[in-house]
């Protein structure tokens, strides 16, 4: 009853709020610049070239699914530089802290490290993606395995980038510099070979800074992309990617006796600059090919390869001792090399049965990869000696060297704590000093895991868009997937497979009382392997565990105010269902359900010719359902992690001239837990950011986007309860961009 009242109240804001906004555009001017006309058709399609996320070019207004779409020119307009500034100004999604290393977005209250896509093929590697060469980023919400395959259990991110232009030729450019001392700079060039062929090169480099001590690293790649008409029924895109990757890893502060961040602590980074780090280089080959066999029958058919070799090393903070002023630190390396090939295609077919219109996708798709990763946890010890000494006076056998305490200082003083992280080359006698190996530890690594994994997927999938009539549509469809799984235990020798056939339906329901406005209603459905979003290992009892599955009903109105303007609204129900083992009966399975309820609305567009407008807000509710014991399938009355009640994001931009205009927004995230236990909290904050920029010539612009503008605290995501991300305070950056 709760939720139902929060969201009955919801919607009276929004029906409210609708209304009013449309009034105030049906008293602004109807004329349009060429330069909004080209943000709108970016925005309006998703992925508007037709080689989209949902395989055909559907309309957003013919969407029956809570989506958002970041375009280019947003990304600049708001200085927007990683997924996590994308996410912060979206609802209904959330970024977590990823250790670090990788992207991490929280879906609906679903934490997920695989759920990207790229030109609509998996991307699931774990590594900070750049958006230098992407045309926009769009975000659909909700389960959805009928065109993307398993995961996507609460959403899912797909990058789309820049492609050769036939017929075009112009260079692109920014750089940009901050007040941390971080700056970056790339290039964008399409290059006109003939009518029928193009040639584009974008490329980047950045130079790493923050707020917090030993932070840097740099990032570099480029990405040249070749378009040919083959003939005027047949287009082929080829691409290459390189993306070479380092940087610092701050896994944040520890939380205090109160079950909140020591903010006494906001100033300590808990790492060692020499053993704190991550190293990625990607090599990424795409090919596609569009042809139309007839006025009523086209295909897409892509090509994906990827080579990717990471390392990843870092000591965190692992428990505070508030009264001792002292500080747990734990610590580990790992690696991961993958490789993944990724052949998909589908037939888009626009016909009639009678009066009731047809657009029919079908499709297949392979993946096959290898995947290897390792892990070797510290090892500390002042000496082999001290060990033994230590061993004899407390007559244990058990004495932990994978952590040791230190005073919670600035900076964390490493000196006299010999130890070991990896495999043997990383042998240290103080642990900041890499250079200084000593034999006694030379064979002690601590080795965690060492697996080696080959997956095979096979998926076929049909849906139909069925026009009724003028009012009415209705999208059915389903995707069956195989997936196939081999995993070898390195350390133990012990080989597991699993094979799993899964059937995903898909079914909406879309009124349209005029053109401009649909009212849907939809269910979907994922799911995800016991081998998990990495696919790492199938132990235990994982490889005799079926999938879980996720589905999602959702009901929500879209309405197009203009052609400049549209709102969106939703609510939604996800329930999981995991099979787990009876605690009680080893040899007997139980299934656990849990839900995730909420609502969401958003709106975007030009409320007069120099002024437009960007915002969102969700709410959210769920409950853990226990795993374990007498309890097990039974609410337990805590709260999902990682799962704020309310966020909200607003930006506005107002031309003030031709050449002067200011934007400003704000991002709000209530508080929410960092821990599954619910132990310890995030405050909630409210972020305000501001832009101001002048358009020197058609050829140069000037911009500084100001972050934080009143210098908040705060806290935006975490890993654990001990590993908190401090917010950065005050900010500028500095940006000189334009095209020729």
């Amino acid at each position: 009853m709760k939720l139902a009242s929060k969201l009955i109240h919801s919607a009276a804001i929004c029906a409210f709020f609708v209304p009013v906004m449309a009034s105030a555009q049906s008293q602004s001017a109807p004329s349009q610049t060429a330069e909004i006309d080209e943000v709108i058709t970016t925005g309006q399609y998703l992925y508007s070239d037709q080689i989209n996320a949902l395989k055909t070019p559907t309309p957003i207004v013919d969407v029956p699914q809570s989506l958002s779409i970041t375009t280019a020119e947003q990304i600049v307009q708001q200085g927007f530089n990683s997924i996590e500034d994308v996410v912060a100004y979206t609802p209904g999604v959330t970024a977590s802290q990823g250790e670090g290393h990788r992207d991490a977005v929280v879906f609906r209250g679903v934490r997920s490290t695989a759920d990207f896509f790229i030109d609509g093929v998996r991307d699931d590697v774990q590594y900070y993606r750049s958006l230098y060469n992407l045309e926009q980023v769009e975000i659909l919400r909700g389960p959805n395995a009928l065109l993307f395959g398993r995961g996507g259990t609460g959403g899912l991110l797909n990058r789309v980038t820049k492609k050769a232009a036939l017929g075009e030729q112009f260079t692109g450019y920014k750089g940009s510099l901050d007040t941390f001392g971080g700056f970056d700079v790339a290039v964008d060039q399409n290059f006109a070979v003939s009518d029928k062929a193009g040639f584009r090169f974008n490329g980047y480099y950045e130079s790493l800074n923050n707020h917090r001590d030993f932070f840097d690293g740099d990032r570099f790649g480029f990405n040249p992309t070749a378009r040919f008409e083959l003939t005027p029924a047949t287009m082929i895109d080829l691409s290459y990617e390189y993306i070479d990757n380092e940087r610092f890893v701050d896994r944040g502060i520890p939380s205090g006796a109160d079950g909140r961040p020591a903010e006494q602590l906001v100033d300590i980074t808990f790492a060692d600059p020499d053993n704190n780090f991550t190293t990625f280089v990607a090599h990424v080959f795409r090919a596609n090919i569009q042809h139309q066999f007839n006025d009523n029958l086209k295909g897409n058919f892509t090509a994906s390869y990827g080579d990717y070799d990471k390392l990843y090393s870092n000591l965190f903070a692992n428990d505070f001792d508030e009264v001792a002023n002292i500080v747990e630190l734990d610590g580990y390396i790992d690696t991961t090399q993958r490789e993944s090939f990724t052949l998909s295609g589908n037939l888009i077919g626009d016909f009639t049965t009678g009066f009731i219109g047809h657009t029919v996708v079908a499709g297949a798709e392979y993946i096959d990869t290898s995947n290897d990763n390792d892990r070797f946890n510290t090892f500390f010890s002042t000496s082999a000696a001290d060990r033994a000494a230590e061993i004899a006076a407390t007559g244990s056998s058990n004495i932990r060297t994978d952590r040791a305490s230190f005073i919670a200082d600035r900076p964390i003083d490493f000196s006299g704590n010999s130890g070991q992280i990896a495999d043997g080359r990383f042998v240290v006698n103080s642990f900041g000093d890499l250079n200084a190996p000593n034999a006694e530890f030379a064979n002690s690594a601590i080795i965690n895991d060492d697996t080696q994994a080959d997956l095979q997927v096979f998926s076929a999938y049909i849906q139909d868009e069925i026009e009724v009539n003028d009012y009415l549509d209705v999208i059915i469809g389903g995707r069956f997937d195989r997936f196939e799984i081999d995993v070898l235990n390195v350390v133990t020798g012990e080989q597991r497979s699993r094979t799993d056939e899964e059937f995903s339906p898909r079914l909406g329901l879309i009124l349209k009382p005029q053109e401009n406005i649909s009212l849907y209603g939809s269910y979907s459905q994922s799911f995800l392997p016991r081998s998990g979003e990495q696919f790492a290992n199938i132990n235990g009892a994982n490889d005799v565990l079926e999938p879980d599955t996720f589905t999602n009903l959702e009901a929500g109105v879209k309405w197009d105010v203009s052609n400049r303007f549209s709102v969106t609204g939703a609510i939604f129900e996800i329930e999981e269902r995991s099979p787990q083992v009876d605690d009680n009966d080893a040899g007997s399975f139980v299934i656990v359900e849990s839900e995730i309820r909420g609502f969401e609305a958003q709106l975007s567009g030009q409320i007069t010719d120099r002024w437009d407008i960007r915002a969102g807000y969700s709410y959210l509710e769920g409950d853990q359902v226990s795993n374990s014991g007498a309890s097990q399938g039974e609410n337990n009355g805590l709260r999902l992690r990682e799962l704020p009640e309310s966020t909200f994001n607003l930006w506005s931009n107002y031309q003030l001239s031709d050449q002067f205009g200011i934007g400003g927004g704000l991002t709000h995230q209530g508080e929410q837990f960092a821990d599954n236990g619910n132990n310890v909290t995030l405050p909630s904050f409210t972020r305000f950011d501001a832009a101001v920029y002048y358009n020197v010539n058609d050829d140069l612009r000037l911009q500084v986007n100001v972050e934080n503008l009143f210098d908040t605290e705060y806290f935006p995501t975490a890993h654990t309860a001990n590993n908190i991300t401090v917010g950065a305070p005050l900010n500028a950056r500095f940006t000189v961009s334009g095209r020729f």
